[in-house]
């Protein structure tokens, strides 16, 4: 698993985990391609993984950017296309990508 600043969830391969530890909770993303994630952590909306659209995430300053989920930031996703959700600050954000795929030549992990 690879420790990131910053992970453009767009170019990642399907089969990714990405873990998200926000200041409340511990998240469990997995990629499935494109911009559709199985995702678990909340204890109410997704304690279980359930499908998800990844919109992106809000800068410390407000500006809304899409795909990406860095430290520092809120991560905003859409849960069962109709429950949106934005959580907490990001605190750490870690990648394990499929075997035979190397994070640190991935364009998607910084």
């Amino acid at each position: 698993m690879t420790s990131a600043e910053l992970v453009d969830c767009k170019n990642l391969v399907r089969g990714s985990f990405i873990d998200v530890e926000t200041k409340s909770r511990h998240y469990r993303i997995e990629c499935l391609g494109g911009n559709e994630f199985r995702i678990s952590g909340h204890p109410h909306y997704c304690p279980d993984p359930v499908p998800a659209q990844l919109h992106g995430s809000l800068t410390e300053e407000g500006a809304f950017e899409q795909g990406l989920i860095g430290r520092g930031m809120r991560l905003m996703f859409l849960l069962n296309e109709r429950r949106p959700v934005t959580t907490s600050r990001v605190l750490h954000v870690r990648v394990d990508q499929p075997e035979g795929v190397r994070s640190n030549s991935s364009p998607s992990i910084h």
